[in-house]
């Protein structure tokens, strides 16, 4: 294996060198995942969600567990750990919006999908590159924005009390891409950093979004308004 995908990063202020335990209070938080992911898993299993909504709450584990393994051995594969499961989790809960909530077939569902993120994708390409450099690289955390949004406004025209959900969720995500963007800033004054915060409030969106899919996701409820549908009425 190349030696460069192995060779230690360090992208967060309390890192404090290529060793296993540099960043403990990073690499503890993703415990906010992990157990916001075990506790939607349990909630939704109590309502009697189906394999979709179980799905989104193991990826939120997915989630804690790369994160994890990439605040503890940081380098260029693990930062992959990192990486996918936060982008296919983006993806995975667009399309449930999507399918169950906004209530479009299985093609349209995914045309909607792939051209909401083509827009959004692009979006965020042709921001300046000062932008991306001033917000440590959170800018890269736009498309996942604009679709708590855009869908949370979409569910609420629609009267769907999961947008709320959304929109709660977005305005959280743009209160932790705060503290991830001030963490490389505040290194002096504060050398654990802020990149736990990042964590810690992320941990509680997820929780919030998972809410949404275990009281509002059941399968047969209606896409305008979460009524359980009853043959015969």
């Amino acid at each position: 294996m190349n030696d460069s995908i192995l060779a230690s990063i360090d992208n967060y202020c309390e890192r404090t060198g290529p060793e296993f335990w540099s960043e403990p209070l990073n690499a503890v938080t993703n415990l906010a995942f992990i157990l916001a992911g075990i506790w939607g898993l349990l909630e939704i299993r109590r309502r009697n969600g189906d394999a979709f909504a179980v799905a989104l709450a193991w990826w939120v584990i997915a989630i804690g567990i790369g994160s994890a393994l990439f605040h503890t051995f940081a380098n260029g594969l693990t930062i992959w750990f990192d990486v996918v499961p936060i982008a296919t989790f983006t993806l995975a809960l667009t399309l449930f919006n999507i399918r169950r909530w906004v209530g479009f077939g299985w093609g349209l569902s995914l045309a909607a999908l792939v051209g909401f993120f083509a827009i959004a994708g692009a979006i965020t390409a042709m921001l300046p590159d000062w932008i991306r450099v001033a917000t440590n690289g959170t800018s890269g955390y736009l498309p996942a924005l604009l679709s708590l949004a855009f869908w949370g406004l979409v569910l609420i025209w629609r009267g769907h009390p999961a947008g709320w959900y959304d929109l709660v969720a977005a305005a959280m995500l743009v209160a932790s891409a705060f503290f991830r963007t001030i963490d490389p800033d505040i290194c002096e004054a504060f050398p654990i950093g802020t990149h736990f915060l990042w964590h810690t409030l992320n941990g509680a969106m997820l929780a919030v979004l998972l809410a949404s899919v275990a009281w509002h996701g059941t399968p047969g409820r209606d896409a305008r308004h979460g009524r359980q549908v009853v043959a015969g009425t």
